[in-house]
């Protein structure tokens, strides 16, 4: 007669200790902690309080459109025309203030505009199978090119003041700091524990395996699609509202910072794997580099080189990772 012990069905505490440890999220938290103290000790002007606002606020509607470019990729999917769409929503936000519209309206609109476009996207990608890289670089194209013709980069001033939602304080604390932490939060718990949010996971790391285990294809691409259009809605909205003014322009590379932060933040560019916890963390990250560049008298154009060479890094380490895990099974 066997007897079971309590704490068999479970891991053992150290082995899941070591994992916490060694996971993405814990290597780029320890790096930003390092890079803080590095830098501060060598130029003590880069941990004030204004810099670190600049930081951490400046930078946080890039970590929420991370969240959903995130799902995006871990379904096996990308979308390169983000930054585009940004532009897009955020100018669409500006106008309908100007316009007089009410300010609830244009922080709502972007939103159902974000998710209507990248619904769209996904239509294609789900049930046309045109692969994601192509409809995205087309819709890239028609936003820009859209965008520029409509309003020739024109600044649209005179926003209305209750319409600034990134310059408010509630409780000391500057908001996009709460929509970071809370999405992120959210995001993560949907992810892991929610049905459809283990779905994304299955869509991206084996569709045929996910179809025969039940898993719709298509109703999961189509789902992440839209969560993905309304995480860059509001980041739309976060970026429109962090200055007095907006330029009817595509922020350069944004795109690109996008997509890094979501890859050097764990998830895998083949799908399946990887947290938006990572995510978060990586925009962080790649912003207090950003900022270190200056403040040790560095270009700061070697931002993207250095973003270049984590992308490489991070995408070899999947791939090793992988061929390992092939080779134990």
């Amino acid at each position: 007669m066997s007897v079971s012990l309590p704490f068999a069905a479970g891991p053992h505490p150290l082995a899941a200790l070591k994992r916490m440890i060694g996971s993405q999220e814990a290597v780029l938290l320890l790096a930003i902690v390092t890079l803080f103290v590095v830098v501060g000790f060598i130029n003590p002007r880069f941990v004030a309080d204004r810099n670190l606002q600049s930081i951490f606020l400046g930078n946080a509607y890039i970590a929420v459109a991370a969240i959903g470019m995130s799902m995006v990729i871990i379904s096996g999917n990308i979308d390169i025309s983000v930054g585009s769409l940004i532009g897009v929503l955020a100018t669409l936000s500006g106008s309908l203030a100007v316009a007089g519209y009410p300010i609830f309206i244009c922080w709502l609109v972007p939103l159902v505009a974000g998710a209507l476009v990248t619904g769209f996207m996904g239509l294609l990608v789900a049930y046309v199978r045109i692969p994601a890289i192509v409809v995205s670089l087309g819709m890239l194209s028609i936003l820009k090119g859209g965008l520029i013709s409509v309003t020739g980069g024109a600044w649209i001033t005179d926003l209305p003041e209750g319409f600034h939602l990134a310059q408010m304080k509630p409780w000391g604390l500057p908001m996009p700091i709460y929509f970071m932490v809370v999405l992120t939060f959210g995001a993560a718990m949907w992810m892991r524990y929610s049905a459809n949010g283990r779905a994304i996971y299955a869509v991206g790391g084996n569709a045929e395996a996910a179809r025969l285990s039940g898993i719709s294809r298509e109703r999961t691409i189509m789902t992440v699609f839209l969560i993905h259009g309304v995480f860059v809605g509001i980041a739309s909205i976060l970026f429109a509202t962090q200055l007095s003014i907006i330029q009817s322009t595509v922020p350069p590379n944004l795109e690109l910072t996008i997509i890094t932060a979501s890859v050097v933040g764990g998830v895998s560019i083949l799908g399946g794997i990887g947290t938006v916890i990572g995510s978060t963390f990586a925009a962080v990250l790649l912003a207090a580099i950003g900022s270190s560049l200056i403040f040790v008298n560095i270009s700061p154009y070697w931002l993207r080189a250095v973003q270049g060479v984590l992308i490489l890094l991070t995408v070899l380490a999947d791939l090793f990772r992988r061929r390992r895990q092939a080779r134990g099974n």
